[in-house]
């Protein structure tokens, strides 16, 4: 168990690195006081521009992808650790510090840039399948918000796919811990979820949000 408190506070360290907050100020701009007023990816592209947008999300992805590398080195060699376990620790610790710094008094993003570290580096094997579920939803509706749900939804679906097909040796931990991150990332976007239903929600266009 301290093994595993131990990731989460390496994650939520990095986690804190809040790279919409840091970006608006390098720029003279606070973002949290602009559109939805919190510091992730989608809220930057609504109020700064998608150039901006892509310097935050590449921002947000990197500091999940080098902390859960940081543990690696960290626990490579103990054999006695199941270092995917721990690599999604490490993850769900940067998504809390990225959602609810401490020092923005819980004022961060919505966590879907950190998953999107969190697939690229301690979920490979379920990368190609997000992606999709991301991206297909994107092209016909125009709803960011939608498709983060979708692949938050998807999450412990697609872990228990892929460990009762044998692909990948995955434990009941494992799964759980992916379905209390995509769990969490849905109830970041209840407000998007009651947008959704009220027809109210905004679609995303490469110029602009409308």
């Amino acid at each position: 168990m301290a093994d595993r408190f131990i990731c989460l506070v390496i994650g939520y360290i990095f986690g804190l690195f809040q790279t919409g907050y840091l970006y608006s100020k390098s720029k003279d701009f606070d973002l949290r006081s602009h559109g939805s007023g919190n510091s992730g990816t989608t809220n930057t592209i609504r109020t700064m521009g998608l150039k901006a947008g892509a310097v935050v999300f590449l921002g947000d992805v990197l500091k999940c992808v080098v902390a859960v590398v940081v543990v690696y080195f960290l626990y490579r060699n103990h054999k006695m650790v199941d270092i995917k376990l721990l690599e999604l620790y490490t993850s769900f610790g940067v998504i809390l510090g990225h959602d609810y710094p401490f020092y923005l008094k819980g004022k961060g993003g919505k966590g879907m840039a950190c998953t999107g570290g969190m697939l690229l580096s301690a979920c490979r094997f379920l990368l190609l399948p997000e992606f999709l579920i991301f991206v297909i939803p994107l092209l016909i509706t125009r709803y960011v918000s939608l498709s983060s749900i979708l692949v938050s939804a998807a999450l412990p679906i697609l872990g228990l796919i892929v460990k009762n097909m044998g692909l990948v040796s995955l434990s009941d931990e494992y799964i759980i811990l992916l379905a209390v991150i995509g769990v969490l990332n849905i109830i970041r976007h209840r407000s998007n979820i009651v947008r959704l239903i009220h027809g109210e929600e905004n679609k995303f266009t490469m110029g602009k949000q409308e």
